[in-house]
């Protein structure tokens, strides 16, 4: 019957269970540290019971750790800050930090997800405010170390990493305590792997300065894109993101220097307080000792010879700078006491001429005098101004004028040498300028004129290229030629109001002009290679397309720069092809067609101003016969190669 009544007791309880359950439904879920833990040791294989038989097998059985929730740390969080929040914390792996592996990461982050998930949280009766809930710091947390690249960024910026050095109170300690928990938590950092160690006191020198070797020459990985203030993907274009980059670049090698330098800062620190460096350089210099010693005795020798001249030559100086500085006092006192005298006789002579209304008979003179007196302290010497102290008393008006009268002379006399003194200077400079150009002849002076016409006012240099103009087509007795300063002198001196200057312009243009013609009738100043007859009449010679008979006279245009003036226009006699071209035209078409190139505006009618004696057309068809006679030669002498 006991066993029934059990029976059946047991059967009416699963059948109330089952009632149970099947009116209230219910998901569950595993969760919690001893869930993650034996799902761990099901996955490597041990199974139930299976650490206490490793532990009877004496294996090295290390079980993971609990992960630790701070739901306060989380709470306090602020997802836009998301960036100062520690990753390692939110997850729940404060403890391992760096140490911790991938699969640590991830177990802890699917704990944290099946905890804290916002439905789970919700479902529980928490309220949830999207926008602000810490899930969302979970998850930035697993993004951030669950990606090997962003992990490493974020491991170089571990707020929990310090990189403080020893102060001067841990140097007084153990150096091997101080020093070797600094280098082996740098050494997370080094690009090699197998980094040496500080070692102890009784560590060889060669393993000592292969430490030393490589924490100088130290490769550090560290690097500090988490810290980039702006990122480059948030770049509206290319360019922008690439100015964002090229500021993190920047920031990034700042901090990495700084990084470096700290690093470079720890290591001589441990190299200049490392008791065995200290000992090895004892013994390097007891070593040297004795090789040094006569050689330092022979310099200390040296030394203190050099030392007592350099004292005896010293003392001779500081007695040479005494004899100088006496010397320099006892002329400064003879300055002061002079100053003082002479302040002194010009006070006495200013109280004398005061007390005596200066010396004046009416009321016109008394500023004619006053000044004299300052002219008279100033101009009189110490020794004068005493004399006259003594005489004037006795002398009275009439002393005082005579003093006045001579001051004023020498005043005088003073300011003449200077204007004379100036006069001469600049008659030296007259005579020297004048000494270096030649002189301008009547020819230079028709060219002159000419020369101004041709190359108006805006034209680039104007001056140097009328020089030029008139040095290239002049006759000169040497080799002296006109400078731009010469010219320019010359055309104002020529645009001068002067009759007689006008007349010498007249006559230079009228004696220009005769020998022109008589340059004409020769019969050698005829271009060759022309088929022009060489038949030329004076009388009929062509200004820009119009005769002549009397001589161009200069005029002045409203700028006040010398002009030709054309002649009247008259019918035209006879055709102007029958005139040849002479040497001079031939020269002035040459050199106009040099300084007016083909993009000046209305080149012929300028290249034509430039030859007074032919037309436009003429000159645009005497062009043509050249090129057509330089292409001829040019043929010919192609056919006879």
């Amino acid at each position: 019957m006991s066993g029934e009544g059990k029976g059946d007791g047991g059967a009416a309880r699963a059948l109330q269970m089952q009632v149970v359950l099947s009116r209230t439904p219910r998901r569950v879920e595993c969760a919690g540290s001893a869930f993650l833990r034996g799902r761990a040791l099901l996955e490597r294989g041990w199974g139930p019971g299976a650490e206490a038989r490793a532990k009877g097998r004496g294996n090295d059985f290390r079980p993971e750790p609990e992960l630790e929730n701070d739901i306060r740390y989380l709470r306090s969080l602020d997802p836009r800050n998301w960036k100062e929040q520690d990753h390692y914390l939110v997850l729940g792996l404060a403890t391992l930090r760096n140490h911790a592996t991938d699969e640590q990461v991830k177990r802890a982050y699917r704990a944290k997800v099946l905890k804290h998930h916002p439905d789970k949280r919700r479902a529980l009766g928490e309220h949830i405010t999207p926008d602000t809930d810490y899930f969302t710091c979970i998850t930035r947390a697993y993004e951030v170390l669950g990606t090997p690249l962003k992990r490493r960024s974020y491991d170089s910026v571990d707020p929990d990493f310090d990189d403080t050095l020893p102060t001067s109170s841990d140097l007084k300690k153990d150096f091997f305590a101080t020093f070797s928990p600094q280098f082996e938590l740098n050494s997370r950092w080094s690009e090699k792997k197998n980094v040496p160690k500080l070692g102890d006191n009784d560590t060889p020198r060669e393993q000592v300065e292969k430490f030393y070797t490589f924490w100088y020459d130290f490769e550090s990985w560290r690097e500090y894109s988490y810290l980039d203030e702006e990122e480059k993907e948030k770049g509206q274009d290319r360019e922008e993101r690439r100015w964002i980059e090229k500021q993190n670049r920047a920031v990034r090698a700042k901090k990495k220097k700084e990084e470096m330098s700290r690093i470079r800062t720890l290591v001589d620190l441990a190299y200049n307080n490392d008791p065995r460096i200290v000992r090895f350089k004892q013994e390097d210099k007891d070593k040297k000792q004795a090789f040094k010693k006569a050689r330092q005795d022979a310099a200390l020798a040296r030394k203190a010879e050099e030392e007592k001249h350099l004292k005896e030559a010293q003392l001779a100086k500081e007695i040479a700078d005494k004899e100088e500085k006496a010397r320099a006092d006892i002329l400064r006192a003879e300055r002061e006491v002079m100053k003082k005298n002479m302040k002194k006789e010009r006070k006495i002579f200013r109280d004398l001429c005061k007390s005596n209304n200066y010396y004046i008979s009416n009321d016109n003179e008394i500023v004619d005098h006053m000044s004299a007196v300052e002219k008279i302290c100033e101009v009189l010497k110490l020794l004068e101004l005493q004399d006259l102290n003594k005489n004037l008393p006795s002398g009275g008006k009439q002393r005082f004028i005579e003093v006045m009268n001579e001051t004023e002379a020498k005043l005088e006399d003073e300011r003449k040498a200077q204007v004379d003194s100036q006069k001469d200077s600049q008659k030296q400079n007259s005579k020297s300028a004048i000494a270096g150009s030649p002189n301008w002849s009547q020819e230079l002076i028709q060219l002159l004129i000419k020369s101004v016409n041709f190359f108006p006012a805006g034209t680039n240099q104007r001056w140097e290229v009328v020089a030029n103009f008139v040095n290239q087509h002049g006759s000169f007795e040497d080799q002296r030629r006109f400078s731009p300063k010469d010219v320019l002198s010359k055309a104002k001196d020529l645009q001068s109001s002067d009759f007689s200057k006008s007349v010498l312009k007249v006559a230079a243009n009228q004696e220009a002009f005769d020998k022109f013609e008589k340059e004409k009738r020769k019969p050698g100043n005829s271009v060759e290679n022309t088929d022009i007859s060489m038949s030329f009449d004076p009388s009929k010679v062509l200004v820009n397309g119009t005769s002549t008979a009397q001589p161009m006279k200069p005029n002045k245009v409203p700028n006040g720069e010398v002009e030709i003036p054309k002649a009247k226009s008259v019918e035209k006699d006879e055709k102007k092809d029958d005139v040849p071209w002479s040497k001079v035209e031939q020269e002035l078409l040459e050199q106009a067609i040099k300084t007016y190139p083909v993009n000046t505006p209305e080149r012929w009618d300028r290249i034509a101003e430039c030859i007074p004696t032919r037309s436009k057309k003429e000159c645009m068809k005497r062009f043509k016969e050249l090129v057509d006679l330089v292409k001829a030669k040019k043929a010919a002498s192609q056919k006879s190669k």
